[in-house]
């Protein structure tokens, strides 16, 4: 893996977590659809709209001269407004994305591995995900120890146990 480094998102961090956001959704090549489509819809705008609320928590990966490079956060997201992955209103769902030249480069689970860390230290015991079939994070995924718990017509949503 390139030398990257880890450090805490922050509120300053929102622009860079939706550009994530947008990586994240055009995970295919085809896809390319523009930071504004994905804002305007409310499914998926709720990742990020208010970064950072005070239950949100995560993380930036960060290249040798300290340029983000990708990032995984955490958000609580209710029955009322439920994310892709929603897995209860007290399970955390996670949102991942790397900077399209940095991918394969182990940054992705650098991020996954260091933000479940945090989500331990906080006492957090289930996280869960969503993510879309034929999406080269799902093996990431499922090699980090999450299993599908729910299956739809083109996504599956998965979740880990980490507590102790």
């Amino acid at each position: 893996m390139t030398d990257i480094g880890i450090r805490a998102a922050t509120p300053a961090d929102h622009d860079f977590m939706v550009d994530m956001l947008v990586e994240a959704v055009n995970w295919l090549p085809e896809r390319n659809w523009p930071r504004e489509r994905i804002m305007a819809d409310p499914a998926l705008a709720h990742y990020v709209t208010g970064w950072m609320r005070p239950d949100d928590f995560g993380l930036v990966a960060v290249d040798p001269a300290d340029r983000p490079v990708g990032a995984a956060w955490f958000r609580y997201l209710t029955a009322a407004d439920p994310g892709h992955g929603y897995a209860g209103d007290d399970v955390p769902e996670l949102t991942l994305g790397v900077v399209e030249a940095w991918r394969g480069r182990g940054v992705g689970r650098a991020l996954l591995r260091a933000v479940l860390d945090v989500a331990r230290e906080r006492g957090v015991r289930v996280v869960s995900l969503s993510v879309e079939r034929g999406n080269f994070a799902a093996r990431l995924y499922a090699a980090e120890g999450f299993r599908t718990v729910e299956s739809f017509e083109d996504a599956d949503t998965m979740i880990a146990e980490i507590g102790a």
